[in-house]
């Protein structure tokens, strides 16, 4: 016999996850310069990861046992950066919030721009010029990442990072537990609620988004070994290029108001 109960009603949450395009096709645009820039600077500059800590941090407490400098140094440059980047980024959002200023993201994006630009351009030869450089090139890459993880934190009801992929794979397995839970209600041809299939609808275009982030890191990974083995460092550049669309799409459609709200409700 079919299982006929009323399942109940889940809680209240805001839904409306599909209005938000721009920010969704900035984010994955974004995701994809984060994959790109990642191996680019682990290929050029001291085979570290950049974009997220914690293999940094785990580095850094190995270092720090076998009395391997270098290696605690370029942790310890990284996590610094990545910090300071970070800070920043969220400091110029909520001066942006008390200024009324909504199109502050253009000014954190542009700000990344300016780093990576820079390191393309002057600092591709580090690694052959002394251990300053290397180390420099570290900081600068870090910090575009920490400044690029404040300027789009949130799509909507959903926490966003585009700078790495941890948090959102976790996020993902929990949606997909919750929608095959939600199928299994359906199959028993249980009685859902109207709240409860919208929130099952909203969790399967949320659930693809993150699929999608994930696709989109490790094709700008991809991407990013291929460009480097043809144009070194200086093909940051194509993330420069991917920062230029968030810019322009901030101009129409404001990316960071969700994190001013935030900032001036504090």
């Amino acid at each position: 016999m079919r299982d006929k109960r009323v399942v109940p009603e889940p809680a209240a949450r805001p839904h409306g996850f599909e209005k938000h395009w721009p920010k969704i096709l900035v984010a994955l645009t974004l995701t994809f310069a984060s994959g790109l820039v990642d191996i680019i600077g682990y290929l050029g500059v001291f085979h570290l990861f950049t974009a997220h800590l914690t293999g940094t941090t785990v580095q850094l407490g190995r270092s720090l046992i076998s009395h391997n400098w270098i290696d605690l140094l370029s942790a310890a440059v990284i996590v610094g950066s990545f910090v300071s980047g970070s800070i920043l980024g969220r400091a110029v959002i909520e001066a942006g919030s008390r200024k009324r200023i909504r199109r502050i993201a253009s000014v954190t994006l542009a700000m990344e721009a300016i780093l990576l630009a820079y390191l393309a351009e002057t600092a591709f030869h580090s690694a052959a010029n002394g251990a300053a450089e290397p180390y420099w090139a570290l900081s600068l890459l870090a910090g575009a990442m920490g400044i690029q993880t404040a300027t789009l934190t949130g799509i909507g009801p959903l926490t966003v990072h585009t700078t790495f992929v941890t948090g959102m794979i976790n996020k993902l397995a929990q949606l997909i537990s919750h929608i095959a839970f939600r199928a299994y209600d359906v199959f028993r041809k249980r009685r859902l609620g109207a709240a409860a299939i919208r929130e099952w609808r909203e969790d399967i275009k949320i659930a693809g988004f993150l699929s999608f982030i994930w696709v989109f890191y490790v094709g700008g990974a991809a991407f990013g070994t291929w460009s480097y083995q043809k144009w070194a460092l200086r093909a940051l550049f194509f993330a420069v290029g991917m920062l230029a669309v968030g810019i322009v799409t901030d101009r129409f459609v404001p990316l960071s108001i969700q994190e001013e709200i935030e900032q001036s409700e504090r």
